[in-house]
């Protein structure tokens, strides 16, 4: 254990970490359900689904009997100029859940892979059209849409986690996020700075991209579905595609299967991730309207620029489909609905502490906002010697639980959060 430790110390760069002063990490053997066993023989109940993808908890019988049936067929094979059953299963599933207009899926490798390839559709499909001017992004400040070079140019610019790359990623248009907040009262001048800049520049932007509803990683900031109707309205009348960044947002997790379900919209395109495989492998989907499909396909050089390699990789896919037809077999928006209710309950001493700046809850995704940034590695430590995994960024302590979670280990989850922001 400590030999793991110290070579991990010196020489596995981990996410968002210092190679030079590491956060603490802690040595996970083995996890089952909504419990993660440490190498020590601790054990935490998981808030965070492992980044909001372990929706069905860990270990699952089902996901991994998708695995293991799947491994002894073939664990990968190229998707250029070949297909696989897994992959075409998996389409239909998707298409049986995706809003109707939407036809047409790329299966890529990972959510910021989606986010580029749905960038790639907007441009290919204006330059096809004959409006290559038409080649510049509009989104909403507080959004994060992945760490790639395209997904980065459209995160927040300033208070984003990629502001040190801002001189170097292309320039692309931003509004202020929504001022109306989910479960207010609308108000029309919410839509103004988004409406004046569409009127200015439709002639230069090839896309909207925001994600609907909640934003992510970027802020934790639940807006009014209003906007998105207001949204799409102005896109339709100025000739602008609509993306909607549904991979922290799919899949149940704020209460609707899609965000853009609290709306009732369809966008133009629809990037999927981190759910899909019930948190097993890497696997993301960008799915297209035929219209735009067809007109990408009809322009020059006749086909889609873009082929990962693991592209619809069929032990992913084969994952995937079963850890969608779980999500069809129980009441998931009723869990839901529970889960919500509980951290309603649990979570609302935080509001007396004078360090939280807010609570706010909506479908499986409670977040302690608090006035200043936390200690990471301080207060992680409190979470463990809690017996849970909380993994908070800057002012936002949060818990995104997998959907088995019962009340009892919920109730426990959101006691150590509260307790442990105490005094911070």
């Amino acid at each position: 254990m400590d030999q793991i430790r110290d070579f991990d110390r010196h020489h596995m760069w981990h996410p968002y970490t210092s190679m030079t002063n590491p956060l603490p990490v802690y040595e996970v053997e083995s996890a089952s359900g909504v419990r993660l066993k440490l190498a020590d023989g601790r054990k935490l109940i998981d808030g965070m689904s492992s980044w909001w993808a372990a929706i069905h908890g860990y270990n699952h019988p089902r996901l991994n009997e998708a695995a293991q049936r799947q491994l002894k067929k073939m664990s990968h094979v190229m998707f250029g100029g070949l297909t696989h059953e897994p992959a075409v299963a998996l389409g239909k599933k998707l298409l049986a859940m995706t809003p109707e207009p939407l036809e047409k899926i790329f299966l890529a490798d990972s959510g910021s892979v989606a986010v580029e390839v749905a960038i790639k559709m907007a441009l290919q499909y204006w330059q096809a059209k004959g409006q290559a001017q038409k080649s510049r992004l509009l989104t909403i400040r507080g959004g994060y849409h992945g760490d790639t070079f395209g997904a980065m140019a459209v995160c927040d610019p300033v208070g984003g986690m990629h502001n040190l790359f801002s001189g170097t990623l292309p320039q692309h248009f931003f509004t202020e996020r929504p001022s109306c907040r989910y479960g207010e009262e609308w108000d029309p001048a919410c839509l103004t700075e988004l409406a004046e800049t569409v009127a200015a520049q439709h002639k230069n932007i090839a896309a909207l991209i925001m994600e609907p509803v909640v934003q992510g990683a970027g802020g934790m900031y639940f807006y009014h579905p209003q906007f998105l109707r207001e949204a799409q309205k102005l896109c339709q009348e100025y000739d602008i595609l609509l993306i909607l960044d549904e991979i922290a947002t799919g899949f149940g997790r704020t209460g609707k299967m899609w965000g853009c379900d609290h709306a009732n919209i369809a966008p133009d395109i629809m990037c999927l991730g981190k759910a899909l495989t019930g948190g097993y492998l890497t696997l993301a989907a960008t799915i297209a309207t035929s219209e735009v499909a067809e007109t990408i396909s009809s322009g020059s050089p006749g086909l889609f620029m873009h082929g990962p390699t693991f592209m619809a990789n069929p032990l992913a896919c084969s994952v995937a489909g079963a850890s969608l037809d779980l999500l069809a077999e129980y009441d998931w928006p009723t869990k839901i609905a529970v889960i919500a209710k509980i951290m309603e309950r649990e979570l609302a001493p935080a509001r007396e502490n004078p360090a939280v700046a807010e609570v706010r809850i909506l479908g499986g995704i409670g977040v302690v906002e608090m006035k200043r940034e936390v200690d990471v590695a301080v207060i992680q430590e409190k979470f463990i010697q809690q017996g849970v995994w909380v993994r908070p960024f800057g002012r936002l302590v949060y818990i995104m639980p997998p959907y088995i979670i019962d009340e009892d280990d919920l109730t426990t989850l959101c006691r150590a959060l509260v307790a442990g922001v105490a005094d911070c």
